[in-house]
């Protein structure tokens, strides 16, 4: 008997826990919104970080590239490169992920498209603007999509299989990467400037 009434309190104490639960489960969202927030916020971030790189140094590079958390571009490449890997790379992949069935996405070849378009001699504010608007579009597609879209699967060349959901996560991903790779850039800057001194 008193197993059993223990047992009866443990689940009557255990019973709302277990309701919020269930709760949560039901209205939690289909995307983690922490990164929805930050792929919607990423834009100005972006802005942030690249004027803190000195205006005489935006096509700077480094004697070496080892280290650098971001494919090896200077500044501004690292801004036109988001750009084209936004609209050329993610809004195709996105788009085919939620019209075709487990379909095989493609790679960009980040170094041929920053010759190609001539990165070193872009305008920095007209890319900027360009990937406001091009990420305003990504957040667009996917802020309305439902579970079930989120869980359409695909094969990214060097991810393997993945979900459209995964896909987002290494947007998110790539985003913090270039970020990193534009501190990366300031701080072999100010190290080549003490250089310069001593």
């Amino acid at each position: 008997m008193r197993k059993s009434a223990h047992l009866l309190s443990f689940l009557t104490v255990r019973a709302p826990f277990r309701l919020a639960l269930d709760t949560f489960r039901m209205i939690s969202p289909p995307m983690n919104p922490t990164t929805l927030i930050a792929l919607k916020e990423f834009p100005t971030r972006l802005e942030e970080y690249y004027f803190a790189i000195p205006s005489d140094y935006i096509n700077w590079a480094p004697p070496s590239w080892e280290g650098i958390p971001s494919e090896p571009f200077s500044p501004i490449g690292q801004i036109a490169h988001v750009r084209d890997i936004e609209i050329d790379g993610y809004h195709v992949r996105i788009q085919r992920m939620l019209n075709e069935s487990n379909p095989i996405l493609e790679s960009i070849d980040g170094e041929a498209l920053a010759i190609e378009r001539s990165y070193a001699t872009s305008n920095a504010a007209e890319i900027l603007k360009t990937f406001r608007q091009a990420r305003a579009q990504t957040v667009d597609m996917i802020s309305a999509l439902s579970s079930k879209q989120f869980d359409r699967q695909g094969v990214f060349p060097g991810y393997g299989q993945l979900t459209l959901r995964s896909l987002l996560h290494y947007l998110c991903s790539h985003d913090q990467q270039h970020l990193a790779g534009l501190q990366w850039l300031l701080g072999k800057i100010d190290a080549s400037k003490a250089s310069d001194v001593a």
